[in-house]
């Protein structure tokens, strides 16, 4: 699962190409969350956490030691820390509900972070909502419902840890937002890395074992396809608005179910799927509504 989108760039690439980039992004996304179910049947999400960030951060030194000290100049610390914060927390509950719950239904779940991002954008950045959104946003809640359906028989309890995550992962969505109005794309992500690492130790030390050496290669791998899924989305969205290519994110529960059914058996039925398109339906018309509404300023620019 992304942290965040990155700010579009001009760019004469052309429209299928950052698709191209985008579903890469997405796939990469859909692998790791397979890779985060696999490796947690041995060590508890928190430690996975840690070693997600600790060797993302490996694979991107490389390239701020190339790029050079310019790279993290910034007057802006105080907010990258609380961003981190708030990536911490969506990162811990989205592993743990990786981990305990049905892959297909957690990221049918997790598209109702634009809906918790144009709430926050309401209450804390001023933004104002008009009543056909509210209502994209209560109809995207009822999609959430239609796929956690919270009776007695059949709620989880960590349905509500992935809403947790949501929450988080908008507010970080939102700081990333006002980060990239000063600073590049390569800060924000290493900035991200440095800080959250250390503080993903903290909550793991508290569940900490030492992983075997086949534990330590799976981790690996999560932490360099993360990393790429990352760079891909950052390159398609630097060759097309960011309106133009969140539809495709969707494909992220298409390729999560072909994954979760051969490797875990696991299958959203089809009153799942009607949830998940509801959900979809709404933070698409969301976006809608947000690129509407920009497009007179990008032609006055």
């Amino acid at each position: 699962m992304p942290d965040s989108a990155p700010v579009p760039t001009k760019s004469a690439a052309t429209p299928i190409v950052a698709v191209g980039w985008m579903l890469a992004a997405v796939f990469l996304f859909a692998v790791g969350n397979a890779l985060i179910r696999h490796v947690t049947g041995e060590i508890h999400p928190f430690e996975v956490v840690f070693f997600r960030n600790l060797f993302s951060l490996m694979f991107m030194l490389p390239w701020v030691a190339m790029a050079g000290a310019k790279t993290l100049r910034t007057d802006r610390a105080p907010l990258y820390a609380s961003r981190s914060l708030t990536s911490l927390v969506a990162m811990l509950a989205w592993f743990y509900s990786v981990a305990h719950m049905p892959l297909p239904d957690a990221t049918a779940i997790s598209f109702t972070i634009p809906l918790f991002a144009t709430i926050g954008a309401a209450l804390f950045l001023g933004e104002t909502v008009q009543a056909r959104r509210w209502t994209a946003i209560v109809v995207g809640f009822l999609g959430v419902l239609v796929v956690i359906r919270p009776s007695a028989e059949t709620f989880s309890a960590t349905s509500l840890v992935v809403l947790l995550h949501c929450i988080a992962a908008a507010a970080t969505t939102l700081q990333v937002r006002t980060l990239a109005k000063s600073d590049g794309v390569m800060t924000v992500v290493t900035y991200m890395g440095l800080f959250l690492t250390p503080m993903a130790l903290v909550p793991a030390l508290f569940v900490w074992v030492w992983p075997s050496w086949t534990a330590l290669g799976w981790l690996a791998v999560l932490g360099g396809i993360l990393t790429l899924g990352q760079l891909a989305m950052t390159r398609a969205f630097s060759m097309a608005p960011a309106s133009a290519l969140m539809p495709y994110d969707y494909a992220r529960l298409p390729f999560t179910a072909l994954l979760a059914w051969p490797l875990f058996g696991e299958v959203m039925d089809a009153l799942g799927w009607v949830g998940a398109g509801v959900i979809a339906a709404s933070a698409l018309y969301t976006a809608h509504r947000d690129a509407a509404r920009n497009r007179p300023k990008r032609a006055a620019a």
